[in-house]
């Protein structure tokens, strides 16, 4: 039954007596003596109440078929609290709904109160930011102020607000809805805005609340955003009547303004984004006869289906060139389990040619899974698609057509060997793990790398090993005797990105030369640990640094000290911190010597719906940029490392960064896969033979003339970005 009788001075009353401080908002404790001090019955509704938002709200629950009647439509409210929400729902015959909060005290109370009346109801003590249950579980998750709660308008964003978002991207089914109430205040809408803006379809609506106007009150707005394609960027359409928003004061026009900008970005991507077709659409017959193998033909698709698949997939189907021929298989599917060389392979139509004339079959379907599969079973995956993997297998093939799984990036790089040494699960990081593998190319040389299963493209570096060891002292490091055991060779950079941040700091030379000469050292400040090899690498060859290496999760930390023989000394220190409060401390610091000469930004993405691979997209924002350039000291340089398999998202990047920064260059490394910007500070232009010049001078009497010879050619390679 509908609430005829809104509690407008209830909620207002209860509101007064909420946690009062920002930090109470996200104790337990704070919320358990609060619902302590309630009864069952005293419930509070935050914002609008349920006749305002009661049609709005079902008409969002209704799907089409087949999906789910709506008492079968799995339903989750997180931060429930004493809402009577979830319970409203209940009586609209919403039977399959789960309250979670992190307050026990709450749980029992609201559980105690419905278990006759509604005993289908489900109540579980749990932490928002990191919900126990299985990826795809829920059709719609409804949240009526847990989102708010967790942001800090004063600081931005909270670590624990991300993990929410990406719990929630995880939890939804394929053609989900999150269903968000939400106050709507600019911090909150530039978090939605970006994390919900690849694959995702948003609207926004006003909820209208009677009690609302002549009071300061402020407005309550829905925001839907639905679980679509993986590659889609769609408008945010607004459901709203301009009239009364107009008459809502400054809360509703800082909105109106977030919106028309990121309208404007998303305008921006998808006008470069790739022609990208669903399997509908090949049955129509828009790339032609998909039952036919056609000589030549490329498509990028994804598959999934609302209310029939738990997830989207990426996908790229190729029919061989005939002359090709002949063929092995008439059909062949390979799933690449994420990995750096699969990104690699969906970034360049060359390489998936390449990968068609390895298999040896007349059609290849290939599928990529991204960070939404994370910790899903290949049985439930398999389970997944073969229901559209049917559907494109040739008919000469009959039902016959085989799937292989390629976990990494054995099928492309050539891995002959490899031994996992550990796994290691964190709470912030995820599960990581560590790994010796040996290539077909190289020999016998043995490769450790570190891998993350929560970043899109696993591996994040890797590092050569060595009988060899070296004890640096005064003047050269000395070898010396070697136990025939393997360790990590700090002296050798194999990543391209670690290969051209050396070259790089050409653009840097002069202003380090000159601070060396003055008794300093150039403060760096690398953004992201993971192996350690890169801040190593550069304490040894370069000693004009102080390098100081910002890492969120102490795992990492313990990770790279135990396996890739990482060593804080007085040059080399760690610090385990939020990047961004630490760079926006150092922008706001007028302490002397507290800004920072070069600023190394190598931290992978988490999330697919931002479309870059690297770095998280907080790191590219605007907002986050100026932050950076008072950050940096006046000569100071930015380095960052970007990677997209979207043309459109690299783009707007680059849009990104020129209004910050007018000094710009690039270089492209590993294949042309990774892009490394660097970004300067001062707005004269570095004459780039001028610096390598420079650089080769500084580098004259540095120990290791091989390494020096290669940072130079390499250098020669930057140019600046046009």
């Amino acid at each position: 039954m509908a609430e005829e009788n809104p509690a407008k001075e209830s909620r207002i009353r209860i509101a007064e007596e909420l946690p009062v401080t920002a930090v109470d908002f996200i104790k337990q404790e704070s919320w358990d003596r609060f619902f302590t001090s309630k009864g069952a019955d005293d419930f509070c509704e935050w914002y609008a109440d349920w006749p305002q938002f009661r049609t709005s709200l079902k008409k969002h629950l209704s799907f089409p078929a087949p999906a789910q009647t709506p008492e079968k439509l799995s339903i989750l409210v997180p931060a429930c609290g004493a809402s009577r929400l979830s319970e409203h729902l209940y009586d609209e015959g919403f039977r399959n709904i789960t309250n979670v909060d992190f307050s026990k005290v709450v749980i029992q109370a609201m559980m105690k109160r419905n278990i006759k009346v509604r005993p289908e109801m489900k109540w579980r003590v749990m932490d928002i930011t990191n919900i126990q249950f299985p990826s795809g579980t829920f059709d719609v998750i409804v949240d009526k102020g847990g989102l708010d709660i967790l942001m800090d308008s004063e600081l931005g964003p909270r670590s624990g607000l991300r993990s929410y978002i990406s719990e929630v991207k995880r939890l939804l089914k394929a053609g989900g809805r999150y269903i968000c109430l939400t106050l709507a205040e600019p911090l909150v809408l530039g978090l939605l805005f970006l994390k919900f803006r690849f694959g995702w379809k948003i609207n926004l609506y006003t909820i209208y609340d009677e009690a609302s106007p002549g009071t300061n009150t402020q407005q309550t707005f829905m925001l839907v955003a639905e679980k679509s394609f993986l590659t889609v960027v769609s408008r945010i359409a607004p459901f709203m009547d301009v009239s009364f928003l107009e008459s809502q004061g400054n809360q509703v026009h800082e909105l109106l303004e977030a919106l028309e900008r990121e309208n404007i970005v998303r305008t921006a991507y998808s006008e470069g984004t790739y022609k990208w077709y669903s399997l509908e659409e090949l049955k129509q017959g828009v790339k032609g006869n998909i039952g036919e193998i056609e000589s030549g033909r490329h498509i990028n698709l994804f598959l999934g289906e609302t209310g029939v698949s738990r997830f989207f997939y990426t996908c790229v189907l190729l029919d061989a060139p005939a002359e090709t021929g002949p063929f092995s298989d008439h059909f062949r599917v390979i799933i690449f389990m994420r990995s750096h060389s699969a990104q690699k392979i969906l970034a360049a139509e060359l390489r998936q040619w390449l990968v068609l004339q390895c298999v040896k079959a007349a059609r290849l379907l290939i599928i990529v899974l991204d960070s939404n599969h994370i910790c899903i079973k290949w049985a439930d995956i398999e389970k997944d698609v073969s229901h559209f993997i049917s559907q494109l297998t040739p008919d000469e093939a009959g039902d016959e057509y085989e799937i292989v799984v390629s976990s990494e990036d054995d099928t492309v790089d050539g891995i002959k060997q490899r031994t996992i040494l550990v796994e290691v699960p964190s709470v912030l990081t995820g599960l990581m793990y560590v790994e010796d593998v040996r290539y077909n190319k190289s020999q016998d040389l043995t490769f450790r790398r570190l891998c993350f299963h929560t970043t899109e493209t696993l591996l994040h570096s890797e590092a050569q090993l060595s009988t060899e060891a070296f004890r640096q002292k005064k003047g050269k490091p000395k070898k010396i005797a070697s136990s025939g055991e393997l360790k990590v060779d700090h002296k050798i950079l194999t990543n391209g990105f670690h290969k051209g941040v050396i070259a790089g700091l050409q653009l840097f030379s002069a202003h380090s030369k000159t601070t060396t000469k003055a008794g300093g050292l150039v403060k760096t400040v690398i953004i992201g640990l993971g192996t350690g090899i890169l801040p190593m690498f550069m304490k040894t060859h370069i000693p004009s640094l102080k390098i100081e290496v910002v890492e969120l999760d102490p795992v990492v930390l313990n990770v790279a000290s135990e396996y890739f023989g990482f060593i804080e000394d007085e040059r080399l220190k760690v610090h385990i911190s939020d990047a961004i409060e630490f760079v926006r401390e150092r922008a706001n610091s007028e302490a002397a010597g507290s800004k920072i000469d070069v600023l190394i930004i190598d931290v992978g993405s988490s999330d697919s719906s931002s479309g870059l691979i690297s770095p998280e997209a907080d790191f590219v924002e605007e907002s986050f940029l100026l932050t950076v350039k008072d950050s940096l000291s006046d000569k100071g340089l930015l380095i960052i490392k970007l990677v997209s398999r979207f043309s459109s998202v690299i783009s707007v990047v680059h849009s990104k960064l020129r209004k910050v920064f007018s000094n710009l260059y690039h270089v492209y490394v590993d294949d042309g896969f990774i892009e490394i910007i660097f970004a300067l500070k001062k707005e004269a232009p570095v004459k780039v033979d001028e610096a390598c010049d420079a650089l080769a001078r500084s580098l004259e009497h540095n120990y290791g003339q091989d390494w020096a010879k290669r940072v130079l050619r390499d250098s020669k390679c930057i140019s600046p970005l046009e």
